[in-house]
């Protein structure tokens, strides 16, 4: 896999929005184990709350999601795939990533926190926004 390719596919990973309009895939095999991924949040995402005997088993799916798609990730930054592997790879990561965000959304709403994060998020998006506009070290140096 070239080089250039290698970066294109590991923006498409992290582009904001990446997992708009994706879907959660079917099955996904993690740790050897494969999983009806789709029905499983499905299931979850039926109920309004998660019950209390579910919820270590949710955490543990989220936990076990993001090993898998760091996993896959190091896979394309690594070299370790083609490039058609690697795109492979870049639909299953959104995937997860799709699934996280559902499973990650479910539970008791504290709108506090969700206002907390909205905000830090929007400030992050900011400084993104300013570091590419001004430069990547945010501006000229040297000058008094």
């Amino acid at each position: 896999m070239q080089e250039f390719e290698r970066k294109r596919l590991l923006e498409r990973i992290d582009r904001e929005g990446a997992t708009v309009g994706a879907s959660i895939p079917d099955t996904i095999t993690v740790q050897d184990e494969e999983v009806d991924l789709r029905t499983f949040v499905f299931e979850i995402k039926r109920r309004d709350t998660v019950p209390e005997g579910e919820r270590e088993r949710v955490e543990q799916a989220k936990r076990n999601l993001r090993r898998e798609r760091l996993q896959r990730k190091q896979r394309i930054e690594n070299d370790e795939v083609s490039y058609e592997e690697g795109k492979t790879l870049v639909q299953s990561i959104i995937g997860i990533d799709r699934a996280l965000e559902a499973l990650g959304s479910l539970g008791p709403s504290n709108i506090e926190a969700e206002a907390r994060a909205q905000e830090a998020a929007d400030q992050k998006r900011w400084m993104r926004f300013l570091k590419q506009a001004l430069g990547n070290d945010g501006g000229r140096r040297g000058r008094s």
